[in-house]
C-alpha cells in the first residue's frame, strides 16, 4: 500500500544561493536526504513544490495522498500555503525539522499538521512516521465524519420535532375554532397538504400564521 502513496515535499530549492550560509546549506543537505528517503522506501516522490501562492493550484493538479513540509518551524508561510491547499481536499501533512524549539508544535498541529518530527529524517525512521501519520490522519477523518453524521442526525431530529409542534399548534387551532375532534382536524390538515402538495408542516405554518394575522 505504502509504495503506491502519492506524495509531495513542499520545500526550499536544492541550489543555495550563498555558499557561506551554513543554515541554508544545512537545510538544503537535510531536504535532499529526506528525498533519497522517501525513494529508498519505495515511495512515489510525485513532485518537490515551493511553499508559495502557486502551491493550492499544484496541489489541486497532482492531488497526492500525503504531503511532507521539510522545512524550518518557524516557515510559516510554507505551512501556511500547505494548509490553505489542503483546506477543501483534506491530506495528511507531515512536517520534518532539525529546530528543536517545540513551542511551535501546537499551533502547527492546530493548523492542520498531522505529524510535526524533529530530527527525524533516518532512512529507517521515514516509513513508521508516515505508516502513523496515514493512520492518525484516517482515524482523525472517520471522527470528522462521525461527528457530521452526528450532526446531521440531530438537525434532523429538531426539524422534525419543529414540524411536529406546528402540526400539533395547528390542530388545536382547528379543534378549538371548528369544533373538531383530534382525528377530524388532523384529517383536515392532511388533506389540505395533499391538495396543494405541501408539506403538513408547510400547511399547519400557512394556517398559525393566517390565525396570527386574522387575531
Amino acid at each position: 500500500m505504502n509504495e503506491a502513496l502519492r506524495i509531495v515535499v513542499v520545500a526550499p530549492d536544492l541550489d543555495v544561493a550563498d555558499p557561506h550560509d551554513e543554515a541554508a546549506l544545512a537545510q538544503a543537505e537535510r531536504s535532499r536526504s529526506l528525498r533519497i528517503g522517501l525513494l529508498e522506501n519505495g515511495y512515489n516522490l510525485v513532485a518537490t513544490l515551493p511553499g508559495d501562492v502557486f502551491l493550492t493550484e499544484r496541489l489541486t493538479q497532482l492531488r497526492p495522498d500525503l504531503v511532507i513540509v521539510d522545512a524550518e518551524s518557524e516557515a510559516r508561510d510554507a505551512l501556511e500555503h500547505v494548509v490553505m491547499a489542503t483546506r477543501d481536499a483534506p491530506r495528511p501533512i507531515v512536517m520534518f525539522t532539525n529546530d528543536n524549539d517545540t513551542s511551535h508544535v501546537k499551533d502547527a498541529v492546530a493548523a492542520g499538521v498531522t505529524a510535526y518530527i524533529v530530527a527525524g529524517l533516518a532512512p529507517d525512521r521515514i516509513r513508521p512516521i508516515l505508516d502513523v501519520a496515514m493512520a492518525r490522519f484516517q482515524h482523525e477523518q472517520a471522527l470528522r465524519q462521525e461527528l457530521a453524521t452526528t450532526r446531521n442526525e440531530l438537525d434532523e431530529l429538531s426539524a422534525e420535532l419543529k414540524d411536529r409542534k406546528l402540526i400539533e399548534r395547528a390542530k388545536g387551532l382547528l379543534m378549538q375554532r371548528q369544533g373538531l375532534s383530534e382525528p377530524a382536524a388532523y384529517q383536515k390538515l392532511r388533506k389540505a397538504a395533499m391538495d396543494k402538495g405541501l408539506k403538513l408542516a408547510e400547511v399547519a405554518q400557512r394556517m398559525l400564521d393566517v390565525a396570527d394575522l386574522l387575531g
